[in-house]
């Protein structure tokens, strides 16, 4: 109610800030938890948002948890490392002791000078002789950088020194990565101040850890023992304080998942109450949001409730007013028509109180899908899978997987389910089972009474590889198979055409009943918008127009197949010249008419179809017109009512589905049609007729692909039969028992990636477009929008 009012300004910006600085607090306490190696659970229960006092006190307590963690972590991290630095002497010690140890006293027999890494880096014969002090640089460094070290130690010094490198024997964590790895100890000698500095410089540039080397055996000795009792004691510090930090992050284990939900939705309600305005007094804050009619007493009780737990001596009322606005659409789901609500949503959301075509698409769309997807054995296996995704729907592990595409195929199971079904049942129509047929009745056809009845010799079988079956033969053909394809057909070389005959003429009948199943619909969308003039100059052309055409064109499908039998087949005339012909106004001697006084019919039912064309274009806008300039005489009150969820917020009534631009864009059918300029209105309806009359040719075309898919996918389960299993059948002989496994394993594979994954899922997409295109855009304008309602995050702790 203030969208002006900056977010700055608002009344409750300081309390979101609240939020916000406890949020953060809340991500470092996270991060704390991560870097120990924790995960952080879900909430155990649902907390109600905190009131002001509990809110005070969960940002005190967090925050005193994160300072805690912080002065701990600190102090850790300088142990840690002081721990590290005094292990890191100690080996520096030990090397280098190895290097520079004393010589053999007096009167002990002499050692063997062999070169040895381990021997001592000053021969005793020569410390006589040494007029200079020997010096010693010692330290560790990365062992990535040895030999570029090493390399610049020569050339900068001139070879005035002595460097010995040796690996450290316990591997130690690096503090700028925090990774273990293995450092390099190196013991440097050296005569002169001036290469000594060169050489602590060249140290630093290296990043290396330099320690002080004493003199004397004694002094190193005595610093080694000084080592050794700092680490024991360091040690025994650091293992206190590891205890301590996992009791604090025990306490943000417990306490950090049910504060994030409070904060969470503290914050959603305070940004909420932003939006709201308040009153003269700035003592009330007044709210103007929509309500569906059914949930209007929960939420009066819900405010009653409110108002008495917060203490407060006035109540919270909710008062309808009107509004010239279009409603958000409300319509209420399942876990079983969630799927086919969001197939409709994906078109766009309904406008508010239109016909919802998502109930019938729980029927149509399966059955679509399941015309070009028909197989037994593949809505077997697709049903199956479904069924198991429903029963085993409560499975944490199915609903929490984060794949994305398993999340698509988990909520689409009901969906998959029906697909599955209705393939089934497809597949018995077309009798295919992985394209083998199956004999459930016995076949209609007589081989034995055709080989009675002809002259079939042993010699007329040796050059006649295919047998006709001529069904005028008394006993031949027995009438019709009791459900679906005969088996019989499987065999015959003339399959092929017997069925594309079939299924092209199929899809063009249920494409067209479909089709006007959709104009239908829109009767009531009409009548509940209160456009009974549409259903005069609408509704009847468009159904003259579909039926005049292509309900004639079923009704000479069927009345072709009921009046020629098989004895006067041949006589059968051509239904597509027949339909040509209709529009041509003529007549073709050489194709004989269906029946008598079939071209007067005809030419009627064309003028009929062509009337309708200036009716459906010039209807609506003249009528529109002259209502607008006939006086008023009466004013339309508020609707409340309707098929979809009516909402708290009035809505005048306004004009139908295929109304305006204005009226599409503004996503409801509002009564500021009829005050639009008649040009844009006739503009609109001139392309809403030439779009309805080339779709009913283009649409009855594109149900086609029924016929198509489904002759492709009848043909790609036949080849992946007959290239894989029939010939691991016959060209196997006594080994293929044995190689028969592999391929079946090989069948198995390319039958779910082809025909399941790949077929299924253009089938589906094909079925799809039938009904977004084909099907509502008969009717449905889908111009509305979603009632999003105030609501936590089921997530809101993770």
């Amino acid at each position: 109610l203030n969208p002006k009012v900056s977010a700055f300004q608002r009344r409750f910006v300081g309390e979101v800030r609240r939020c916000e600085e406890m949020e953060k607090t809340f991500t470092f306490l996270q991060q704390e938890l991560r870097g120990a190696g924790r995960a952080l659970g879900p909430c155990p229960e649902e907390p109600r948002a905190p009131l002001a006092r509990e809110a005070l006190r969960v940002q005190e307590q967090s925050e005193q948890l994160a300072q805690e963690l912080r002065e701990v972590s600190r102090n850790r991290a300088s142990l840690r490392g002081r721990l590290r630095e005094l292990r890191q002497y100690l080996h520096v010690l030990r090397e280098g002791q190895r290097f520079t140890s004393l010589p053999a006293p007096l009167g002990s027999p002499p050692r063997a000078r062999a070169l040895s890494d381990r021997e001592p880096i000053l021969d005793p014969s020569l410390h006589q002789h040494l007029d200079r002090k020997i010096n010693f640089v010692a330290g560790v460094i990365h062992p990535w950088r040895v030999s570029a070290f090493e390399r610049l130690l020569w050339r900068a010094c001139r070879g005035y020194l002595v460097a010995s490198f040796v690996e450290m024997p316990e591997p130690m964590e690096d503090p700028a990565t925090g990774e273990t790895i293995t450092w390099v100890i190196f013991l440097i000698s050296y005569w002169g101040e001036q290469i000594g500095q060169k050489i602590r410089k060249i140290s630093d540039c290296f990043h290396c850890h330099v320690y002080p080397y004493p003199e004397s055996e004694a002094s190193r000795a005595d610093t080694m023992n000084g080592l050794h009792s700092q680490i024991q004691d360091l040690s025994v510090v650091l293992e206190e304080t590891e205890q301590y930090l996992a009791q604090v992050l025990d306490k943000v284990v417990l306490a950090l998942p049910t504060w994030r939900v409070q904060v969470q939705k503290m914050k959603a309600i305070y940004l909420v109450l932003n939006q709201c305005s308040f009153d003269v007094t700035e003592k009330c804050l007044i709210a103007e949001v929509w309500c569906p009619v059914r949930d209007l007493t929960q939420v009066q009780e819900a405010l009653r409730q409110g108002s008495y737990k917060s203490g407060s001596s006035v109540e919270c009322f909710v008062q309808r007013i009107p509004t010239s606005e279009s409603p958000p659409t409300l319509i209420r789901t399942n876990k079983f028509t969630a799927g086919f609500q969001s197939i409709v949503d994906a078109y766009g959301v309904a406008s508010y109180q239109e016909v919802n075509p998502a109930p019938y698409a729980i029927i149509t769309f399966p059955f679509i899908f399941a015309i070009m997807f028909g197989d037994v054995g593949h809505g077997l296996l697709m049903f199956l899978f479904a069924l198991w995704m429903v029963l085993c729907e409560n499975s944490p592990s199915l609903r929490q997987a984060s794949n994305e595409i398993w999340q698509t195929f988990f909520e689409g199971r009901y969906l998959i389910l029906l697909m599955g079904a209705f393939s089934i049942y497809t597949g018995f129509i077309y009798n295919e089972c992985f394209s083998k047929a199956t004999v459930i009745f016995p076949s209609a056809w007589s081989v034995a009474t055709m080989a009675n009845h002809s002259s079939w010799s042993s010699a007329y079988l040796a050059t006649h590889p295919s047998l006709t079956l001529d069904p005028n033969v008394t006993g031949v053909f027995r009438g019709p198979y009791p459900f679906g394809i005969d088996p019989i057909w499987s065999l015959a070389t003339n399959h092929l055409n017997f069925l594309n005959s079939f299924k092209m003429k199929m899809s063009v009948v249920l494409g067209i009943v479909h089709m006007g199943f959709g104009v239908l619909l829109g009767v009531f969308n009409h009548v509940h918008f209160r456009q009974r003039h549409r259903l005069v100059l609408e509704f009847l052309p468009e159904m003259v127009f579909l039926l005049a055409l292509f309900g004639y064109l079923v009704f000479l499908i069927f009345y072709k197949w009921i009046k020629f039998s098989a004895a006067d087949s041949r006589l059968a005339p051509s239904i597509l010249i027949h339909f040509i012909d209709m529009f041509l106004f003529t007549s073709n001697a050489g194709n004989l008419p269906l029946y008598r006084g079939q071209v007067p019919v005809q030419t009627v039912l064309v003028v009929l179809a062509l009337a309708s064309v200036p009716v459906l274009l010039l209807g609506t806008p003249l009528y529109l017109r002259c209502r607008r300039r006939a006086p008023r005489t009466g004013h339309h009150g508020p609707v409340a009512t309707g098929d979809q969820e009516p909402l708290l917020e009035g809505q005048e009534a306004g004009n139908s589905v295929n109304a305006t631009k204005e009226d599409v864009e503004s996503g409801g059918h509002s009564p500021e049609a009829e005050h639009l300029d008649f040009a844009e209105i006739f503009m609109h309806q001139a392309i809403h007729t030439i779009e309805y009359c080339l779709g009913c040719v283009s649409n009855t075309a594109s149900y086609l692909r029924l016929w198509a898919l489904s002759l492709a996918h009848a043909q790609l389960s036949e080849v992946l039969w007959t290239m894989v299993m029939r010939n691991g059948f016959v060209r196997l002989s006594y080994a293929g028992g044995v190689v028969l496994v592999p391929v079946f394993a090989a069948f198995a594979v390319l039958t779910v990636a082809i025909l399941l994954v790949m077929e299924g899922l253009s089938a589906f997409l094909h079925a799809l477009r039938l009904h977004w295109v084909e099907f509502q855009n008969k009717f449905y304008v889908g111009a509305g929008y979603k009632l999003c309602p105030f609501a936590f995050a089921p997530d809101a702790g993770e």
